[in-house]
This record gives structure tokens, C-alpha cells and sequence, in this order.
């Protein structure tokens, strides 16, 4: 293939790979309600709906880096806990537990928020008529409606926790016995123990399998 044609050939599949981007942006563009666009956006569910959305989507480096420059020892809840009661929350097991419910909770609020929703209100209202206070009718009426969302919230979150990695590593480190994850160990393995790392990578798989088998039938008699 001469220079000219191979530059031809992928002059093409640069813009067939334009074309796949910026086609859809622009229906979007088109179909989109532009007049009643900036209120839709700038409204009060929009906004908790982009905060959530961008807490899943964010790098778990930077979602690590984020928890060390609020809860490291110069951080802004960090500083004061060590300078007054001499607590360090950084490279222990607490940060562990911390940066694993950061990069996971928004999985659980994105299942059980778009149940909660999905709700009849007229059960509700019909308890409030009741005479239900405002706490018997989330437990009574709100919570086992939304429990197949919230079952799968958990499962979701579950499975997005045991698999975290940047996140951890940053804010928590990897010290065996202390802070060091299962991903961690796969991590380190795979450069000293390569059939190890298999293992633990088997095993991992296979829990994460039987507990979604598991939830799934949990679901079906739910449903």
C-alpha cells in the first residue's frame, strides 16, 4: 500500500469515526426543547441528578485525591482531627471503609432514587388520610415498594466496592494486614506470584457471580 492510498484509508476512518460522534449530538441538538432548556437544567432535580452522575463517572485517582484533600492530614476535616485529638483517618482501615462507600453510594442512590419515583402517591396519601405519620408511611409504604430497587442498589454497590482500586490506593495505601484490598493483592501478585493472582482473581469472580445469582432470585420472587 503506497503512502498516499494508507493516508486516504485513514482520512476515511478518522471521519467515519467523526461521524459516529458528532451525528448523534447533533439529533440531539436538533430535537432538543432549547426554550424551556436552561430551566430544565439549571432546576433543583437536574442538579442532584448531575451531582450523582458525577460522582459515578469521575476518575477513582481523582475520587481518591478528593478524599485525601478533605480528610488527609492537611486536609480540611483532616488538619483539625489530627491537631486536636490526634486522629489520622489517612492509611488505615477506616479510610478503607470511607473511600469504598465514596465511589459506591452513588450506585445505591441512582437505583433506590428512581423507585422511590416510580412510587403510587396515592398510597401514600391514602396512609397519611390514615392518620400514618410521615415516618410510618417511608417504612410502611415507601420502603417495601422500592425493595427490588433497593436490593439491587445494594447489589450494585457491592459489586462496584469490591472491585475498587484507585480510590483506595490513593487515600487508604496497600499495607497487608491493614489496608491492603483484594484487588490490591491481585495487583501485587500479578508481578510476584502470577498463578496467586489467578486464584485470587478466581475466587473474586466466583463470589461476585453466586451473589448475583443469588439477589437475581430474590428479584424474580419479588417481582
Amino acid at each position: 500500500m503506497t503512502t498516499r492510498r494508507r493516508s486516504r484509508t485513514l482520512t476515511f476512518l478518522a471521519a467515519l469515526a467523526a461521524a459516529f460522534v458528532v451525528l448523534p449530538l447533533v439529533g440531539v441538538a436538533i430535537r432538543l426543547p432549547w426554550s424551556d432548556a436552561w430551566s430544565l437544567a439549571t432546576s433543583a432535580t437536574a442538579r442532584r441528578a448531575a451531582w450523582v452522575s458525577l460522582q459515578t463517572s469521575v476518575v477513582a485517582v481523582v475520587a481518591g485525591i478528593a478524599l485525601l484533600s478533605v480528610f488527609g492530614r492537611g486536609g480540611v476535616i483532616g488538619q483539625p482531627l489530627l491537631e486536636w485529638w490526634g486522629v489520622s483517618i489517612t492509611f488505615t482501615r477506616t479510610a478503607v471503609v470511607i473511600a469504598q462507600v465514596f465511589v459506591s453510594i452513588p450506585f445505591l442512590v441512582l437505583a433506590v432514587e428512581s423507585s422511590f419515583r416510580q412510587l403510587d402517591a396515592g398510597l401514600e396519601d391514602a396512609a397519611r388520610t390514615l392518620g400514618a405519620s410521615p415516618m410510618r408511611v417511608f417504612v410502611t409504604v415507601a420502603l417495601p415498594g422500592a425493595r427490588p430497587a433497593i436490593v439491587a442498589g445494594v447489589a450494585l454497590a457491592w459489586a462496584r466496592s469490591i472491585g475498587e482500586f484507585g480510590a483506595s490506593i490513593t487515600f487508604a495505601g496497600s499495607f497487608p494486614g491493614r489496608t491492603q484490598t483484594l484487588p490490591m493483592s491481585v495487583y501485587e501478585l500479578v508481578s510476584t506470584d502470577y498463578p496467586a493472582a489467578l486464584s485470587v482473581s478466581f475466587g473474586m469472580m466466583l463470589v461476585s457471580v453466586l451473589v448475583i445469582a443469588s439477589l437475581r432470585g430474590r428479584w424474580m420472587v419479588a417481582r
